[in-house]
């Protein structure tokens, strides 16, 4: 059965997105000769993305509007407008819930969980992620998106790894 992985960075006090819905503070001290490319290891492990409207048309409209930067996987938006799909991206008007569920029964590699809030917030509170993978940035927002909020249960978790490199600290959990 696949597995089900949130991969994403968020602040020190917790937000993935400052007040206005921006990411441009997701950087570290600025050494670049300190970075390490997690993200190209994880890909590996994936062929499909779950991700809201929101970080959609983010990724799309301010990070990859030439090309779509996840061409290698088949990525499901979730949005209550009908939009047409194409082969890699779907637009789905889904439960995250239940289209997480069903994408997890079939065969394949992983799925990233990519965001948003909203998104990530239902799946944990059923406790659909198997793997937590966060990087901490060293910044305080003071305001924004929250990662977690309002949790319905205690989510006991066991620290599989951590790396820190340019001011920044993965941490990759999976439940107990």
């Amino acid at each position: 059965m696949r597995k089900i992985s949130l991969f994403i960075a968020m602040s020190l006090d917790g937000y993935i997105a400052d007040s206005k819905g921006g990411v441009d503070w997701l950087n570290g001290h600025g050494n670049d000769d300190e970075n390490i490319d997690t993200y190209s290891e994880f890909a590996k492990t994936i062929d499909t993305i779950v991700m809201g409207w929101n970080t959609y048309h983010q990724v799309a409209a301010e990070l990859s509007f030439r090309e779509w930067v996840y061409n290698d996987f088949t990525t499901y938006v979730i949005t209550h407008h009908a939009y047409p799909s194409s082969e890699k991206i779907r637009f789905v008007n889904k439960n995250p819930i239940d289209l997480v569920k069903k994408r997890k029964e079939e065969n394949g590699k992983d799925v990233w969980i990519c965001g948003g809030a909203h998104v990530i917030q239902q799946l944990v509170k059923e406790d659909f992620i198997d793997y937590y993978d966060i990087t901490v940035i060293p910044t305080l927002l003071g305001s924004g998106i929250r990662l977690f909020e309002n949790g319905k249960d205690e989510i006991k978790l066991r620290l599989l790894h951590t790396q820190s490199y340019n001011g920044m600290v993965d941490l990759i959990y999976t439940r107990r």
